[in-house]
């Protein structure tokens, strides 16, 4: 690709989300094409977490679609670094996954560690915010919760916890606040948590964009929440995808998102977060752009 043009393929659980953007290290994010093929990897898996086949399928027939659009769109890029979230991440025979797609595909598909993806959505949320000193990030996916908090670019916690929207629907915890905040609460150290209640919180994901629709702003209070929640509780997956910021494929585990939320900011002692609507993606395009290979993995470069 050219040195000024950079692209990434999030594949996550309900789309692949091609991103192309242009412009110079230093420079605001300038997208030149986005594309997106729908996905359903949360209807792909077996009972013992396996991807099956048609997850498989769906994902390598994903990335030949995109590379097709990305020619005839003419966009300047030769290549893209396709990744993948927890949703490939974490099935259990996610290697055999990965060979196999880019087997079909010529293309290996990245995986980052949650901590990785923790870094990347705090580098993400610190260049959109253009704020100087103490920042702490909280991003919650489907299968896993980000944390991270710092004063520069390099975060000085990034932690990544097993309790996403989809992972607490599973496991039945989505009408489960207390204990959801107690599960957080314990998984991190006492020197974390309180590096975690300082400075501005800012919530990345689609999570977080929702609940900000849903609360009528750009910022989501625990106010707001403990309204929502109630509220969702009591509605049926068909009527939570006719509230504002909750698609229908999100509807199912959008109480559980809503409790994850909360939990993080019950836990960092942040009654109110700043959503922006950059995540791990913008991350990923931002440090391929400057050259961020401690993020990025020197088989990138």
């Amino acid at each position: 690709m050219r040195e000024d043009t950079v692209g990434v393929l999030d594949v996550g659980c309900f789309s692949a989300h091609l991103v192309v953007v242009t412009g110079g290290q230093g420079s605001p994010l300038h997208p030149v094409h986005s594309d997106k093929v729908p996905l359903r990897l949360d209807r792909a898996y077996d009972d013992d977490g396996n991807l099956r086949e048609e997850g498989i399928d769906a994902i390598a027939a994903a990335i030949a679609a995109v590379r097709r659009r990305v020619r005839r769109a003419g966009v300047p890029v030769g290549e893209f670094l396709p990744f993948a979230t927890s949703s490939v991440r974490d099935a259990a025979n996610a290697d055999m996954a990965v060979r196999e797609i880019q087997r079909r595909t010529g293309m290996a598909l990245r995986t980052f560690t949650g901590e990785q993806e923790a870094e990347l959505a705090y580098l993400a949320a610190r260049r959109w915010s253009g704020r100087q000193g103490r920042l702490t990030v909280l991003d919650v996916g489907g299968g896993t919760v980000e944390l991270a908090t710092g004063s520069a670019d390099q975060p000085q916690v990034a932690t990544s916890l097993p309790y996403g929207a989809r992972a607490l629907t599973t496991l039945g915890l989505a009408h489960r606040e207390d204990l959801v905040e107690d599960l957080i609460r314990d998984a991190l150290t006492a020197r974390d948590l309180a590096a975690l209640h300082r400075g501005q919180a800012v919530g990345c994901s689609k999570v977080f964009g929702g609940l900000a629709k849903l609360a009528g702003g750009s910022t989501v209070r625990v106010s707001d929440l403990d309204r929502w929640i109630p509220r969702l509780a009591a509605l049926s997956s068909r009527r939570r995808a006719k509230l504002p910021g909750i698609s229908r494929h999100r509807a199912g585990q959008s109480l559980a998102g809503a409790v994850a939320a909360r939990a993080l900011m019950e836990v960092t002692g942040h009654d109110a977060v700043t959503v922006s609507p950059w995540s791990t993606t913008e991350g990923l395009l931002l440090a391929l752009r400057e050259h961020r290979w401690e993020l990025v993995g020197s088989d990138a470069a």
